[in-house]
């Protein structure tokens, strides 16, 4: 029995452009590839591992013509809308008390400042869940192991009666490893609200 929901945040809840933001980022720094360590960099400051100020000096260095404007608009474009039907569902499967229900986001400080400046309903979304993990907060990034066993034992979670949502393949294969069910969402033809009608035979 599904007891324990957990759900990623960005392309479930909150929209995002991954191609538009990759073509954006390779023509702002006139390259044809994301080098390695800029990725490496990406993943420590989603880890928390380095802050803000480390982040934007490092592409700041390598990259001497961007400025911060440009380079924080380059990072923040990957975001974009937060339907209102998704809250919506949240609201309530709140309300009905049926499931402990846990966010875990790979994420930064600055994407997060962006979404509170221009969602008015991030801390209502914020409160409605029981346990809210971002992944710069709590210095752990997915698909590690190490993230999933963190929120399993934080709460006295089994595995098996947990069930984990996110868009990205090597998350969600990551979780199942470790026992728990998952759905790995495609943002391009399915939607949040219908989690219970996709994934009727666990519910």
């Amino acid at each position: 029995m599904i007891k324990t929901l957990i759900f990623d945040f960005g392309d479930v809840f909150i929209n995002l452009d991954k191609a538009g933001a990759l073509a954006n980022a390779l023509t702002l720094f006139n390259t044809e590839t994301i080098d390695e360590e800029f990725v490496a960099i990406n993943c420590l400051y989603e880890q928390g591992l380095i802050d803000t100020d480390e982040f934007l000096e490092f592409y700041l260095e390598n990259f001497p013509k961007v400025s911060k404007i440009e380079l924080t608009d380059l990072w923040n474009c990957l975001l974009k809308d937060f339907p209102m039907h998704r809250l919506n569902f949240l609201k309530e499967l709140a309300a009905s008390k049926k499931y402990k229900l846990i966010l875990l986001s790979n994420t930064n400080e600055l994407h997060i400042d962006w979404i509170k400046a221009n969602v008015d309903f991030y801390e209502e979304f914020k409160n409605l869940f029981d346990v809210f993990y971002l992944s710069h907060e709590i210095c752990l990034r997915k698909p590690d192991a190490e993230i999933f066993n963190f929120v399993l034992n934080s709460n006295n979670l089994k595995a098996n009666e947990c069930f984990f949502i996110d868009d990205t393949t090597e998350n969600t294969e990551a979780a199942k490893q470790l026992g728990i069910n998952t759905w790995n969402i495609n943002p391009d033809t399915e939607d949040i609200v219908d989690l219970f009608t996709i994934n009727e035979h666990l519910f």
